[in-house]
């Protein structure tokens, strides 16, 4: 299939100069790897955009129930792209040192799926409560559901930090909650669903039987091969990093992100991508933040886009 021919590549530049800033061997493999097939299929798409989005009539009524793999892995344009990655980068390089890189190829594997499956649950819900068939015609793309998740997993390896949304200081037990809202609020183009999906997920792991249910799929009880990184002290095993690993994820996503917090970020990361990347005092380079995540695609729009002709969806 062709590669996607655009007049501007202004977020795939954007991308490659943060990744140069952090350093592609500070970026744990998996991490990597998902990154790299995230940009391989914007660039040579697997299907046209139109046949990867995943919606309850596509999937469901259509069965074609591959697009459950192919919508969390394309993006809409290159900046869809670079906000998402940049997001992922941020939570993969503490929860792939965490987690070991096999147990957290397994997570990113299970919330892909199950994300979209949830998606359609509760479109497929809503299209029964409201009578509205607008709801299973919602056709959705992008990474974002699953980096909820994510975040989600994150704030819980972390309790008792705050974080800031927009100036105000939030429990991280709740940020989630409040960036599902305020995003929602900030970019009405965003998939509402497909976010509250991914949070669900997370707490389905975190709260929830999801992670138990990982363990028994992954035959634990008789093989170690799955199981978060474990680390050897005095008294045995422990499931929890060391500190000086926990020092040097930290250390990972704090180069990144320029020592700004993901809220801060996400205030500059418009203005940073019509503007270029800004700096701070003292002239280094200040990290675009994580955008209004996910990307959701109407009827409307997508009449558009086949008259647009683009590309990608020939």
């Amino acid at each position: 299939m062709r590669g996607r021919h655009r007049s501007s590549h202004l977020g795939l530049l954007l991308l490659f100069s943060q990744l140069y800033q952090v350093g592609l061997d500070n970026i744990p493999p998996v991490t990597l790897a998902v990154l790299g097939l995230n940009a391989y299929l914007f660039l040579f798409p697997a299907a046209p955009l139109m046949k990867a989005c995943v919606s309850v009539h596509q999937a469901y009524w259509s069965g074609e129930w591959r697009r459950l793999l192919l919508s969390p892995f394309h993006h809409a344009d290159d900046m869809h792209l670079y906000f998402n990655m940049v997001s992922f980068v941020m939570k993969g390089i503490r929860l792939e040192r965490r987690l070991g890189a096999v147990w957290f190829a397994y997570v990113l594997a299970v919330f892909s799926l199950l994300t979209g499956a949830l998606y359609l649950a509760l479109e497929a819900g809503l299209t029964h409560l409201t009578d509205d068939q607008s709801y299973s015609a919602a056709c959705a793309v992008g990474f974002s559901g699953v980096i909820f998740s994510l975040k989600v997993l994150n704030n819980y390896y972390h309790p008792g930090s705050l974080t800031y949304v927009m100036g105000f200081p939030v429990s991280n037990r709740y940020a989630s909650w409040v960036e599902l809202v305020l995003i929602h609020i900030t970019a009405p183009g965003t998939s509402l669903i497909g976010h509250l999906a991914g949070i669900l997920v997370g707490l389905l792991y975190t709260a929830g039987p999801l992670k138990k249910m990982m363990k028994m799929c992954a035959g634990l009880m008789s093989s170690r091969t799955f199981m978060p990184r474990t680390h050897f002290t005095s008294s045995g095993y422990s499931g929890r990093s060391s500190r000086s690993d926990q020092h040097t994820a930290d250390d990972g996503a704090s180069r990144y992100t320029g020592g700004m917090t993901e809220e801060e970020q996400l205030a500059a990361a418009i203005r940073n991508s019509l503007h270029g990347t800004a700096r701070h005092g003292d002239g280094s380079p200040q990290f675009a933040a994580p955008p209004p995540y996910g990307f959701r695609l109407t009827d409307e729009e997508l009449r558009a886009r086949r008259l647009m002709r683009l590309d990608a969806f020939t």
